[in-house]
């Protein structure tokens, strides 16, 4: 298993041995053998950038993933970017601190690299009990929010 964290960003201290560590639990969380994912942490200008170039949608967000890998494949491939100022933002409103909510986006980013998806108001009331689920497993809090509630 290949997990490779790097962090272009001064905001939020985080230490990219304790991300890959969170990477590892949740990937074997979700059963996953075989991965190389890989986690960029930015801040919202950088974001911003890539959602525009990726989604159209020049603002800053919490988490873009890049799928790698076809559905079913041997090796689980992707790429997740995090935007750290985001998570120092929404972990003040929720009362936590940016590195919980850091490791959250990740853990989001996960599931959708396993195939989970939360378009619909069903399918994203199942991803946010994953998400906590997973949370658990790989040894953090639940996020505090709502089952139901989408992150920003």
């Amino acid at each position: 298993m290949s997990v490779t964290v790097l962090n272009r960003q001064r905001l939020v201290r985080v230490a990219a041995a304790w991300l890959e560590r969170i990477v590892r639990r949740g990937l074997a969380a979700q059963g996953v053998g075989r991965a190389e994912v890989s986690v960029l942490i930015v801040n919202d200008r950088r974001i911003g950038r890539l959602h525009a170039e990726w989604f159209d949608d020049p603002s800053p967000t919490d988490v873009i993933t890049f799928p790698l890998s076809e559905p079913g494949a041997d090796t689980l491939a992707g790429d997740i970017v995090v935007s750290a100022e985001t998570a120092r933002r929404r972990g003040r409103e929720f009362a936590w601190t940016a590195r919980a909510e850091l490791a959250y986006y990740v853990i989001h980013g996960l599931l959708h690299l396993t195939g989970h998806d939360d378009a619909s108001p069903a399918a994203r009331r199942a991803m946010r009990a994953r998400e906590r689920a997973v949370m658990r497993a790989a040894g953090l809090a639940a996020p505090p929010r709502r089952a139901t509630r989408r992150p920003a």
